[in-house]
């Protein structure tokens, strides 16, 4: 049913992932008449996520508990919240509209949570291992594979970043390209050609991913050699970029280059009023902790600029 009445809401959240949670605590607690729009299950990628050791205060949780307890936390306020999905967005005038294909919402402030979505390789079995070997986040999950030998799969900064750090602590890693040579920034990669542990496998993709409950092997392909092989491996860690989620937001506030949205120190967004929180916004690490951190910076963002413009 369509609106009869413009109500204005303070705040509008769309999205409910640690960040759009966080945001929604802080606006009940600071009195905000504030709606959370989502059209999935409250919590975000951390669903996804098995286990979970390095939330402060929670230690040895999972992705699905954690997800829980910020829902419990946000739903205490008794916030507003509608199972819908948004599908445009005006930011044009002073006032936003959010809309739904049941709906237009009104608010003096937009908070985008939309999150984004780790760049998936396609391969077999990938899916059935996702959690259970399979990862796409090292420093979440890489303190996991302790004394293991894992894979990183990629070429780039985050391959070439998570290759070093897992080092520290696994037995072997090995790093596999499709090219031969790596597209990570230099200084970068002669520290991981002087890092103790690893191994660079060249001109190679990975065609499968094997094991029983967990993983225990992947199989290779060398593009130069045509040569196929399989290496016993704990872990793979798939580090080939990620797709935020930011159609919502294409052409009405500033991107970079892969479409993350540029923010100031307060979340804001080049359009006043509007904020993005969370892995949609362009920022150094993208963690739960730090989505949570984005959703209570844009609240208190938020209230400033509608002291000054309401």
């Amino acid at each position: 049913m369509a609106n009869t009445v413009e109500k204005i809401h303070d705040m509008i959240i769309v999205g409910s992932g640690p960040a759009g949670l966080t945001a929604a605590i802080y606006a009940s607690r600071a009195k905000l008449d504030a709606i959370m729009i989502d059209k999935g299950m409250p919590g975000g990628q951390v669903l996804n996520t098995y286990e979970v050791d390095n939330y402060p205060g929670i230690p040895d949780t999972t992705g699905p508990e954690l997800a829980m307890k910020i829902q419990e936390h946000a739903m205490k306020y008794d916030m507003a919240s509608v199972f819908d999905e948004v599908i445009d967005l005006d930011l044009t005038d002073k006032v936003k509209k959010v809309v739904t294909p049941s709906n237009t919402y009104y608010g003096k402030t937009v908070v985008v949570s939309t999150g984004a979505q780790w760049r998936e390789l396609g391969v077999k079995g990938e899916q059935e291992f996702k959690g259970r070997g399979v990862s796409y986040c090292a420093t979440c999950d890489g303190a996991f594979f302790r004394d293991k030998v894992v894979a990183v799969v990629g070429g780039g900064d985050v391959a070439v970043e998570d290759a070093i750090y897992l080092a520290r602590f696994c037995k072997k890693v090995y790093l596999i390209h499709r090219r031969d040579e790596l597209r990570a920034v230099k200084v970068l990669q002669h520290k991981l050609f002087e890092t103790e542990g690893v191994e660079i496998i060249w001109d190679t993709v990975l065609e499968e991913i094997k094991g029983d409950d967990v993983v225990k092997s992947i199989n290779l392909h060398n593009k130069k050699t045509d040569e196929d092989s399989s290496i016993e491996v704990d872990g793979v860690f798939i580090a080939v970029g990620t797709i935020p989620n930011s159609d919502l937001l294409k052409d009405k506030v500033i991107t970079d280059e892969g479409g993350y949205v540029v923010t100031n120190e307060g979340c804001e967004t080049s359009v006043p009023g509007v904020f993005a929180v969370g892995d949609v916004r362009k920022k150094l690490l993208r963690q739960v902790i730090t989505a949570a951190s984005d959703g209570a910076t844009a609240v208190y963002a938020a209230e400033h600029h509608m002291i000054e413009n309401f």
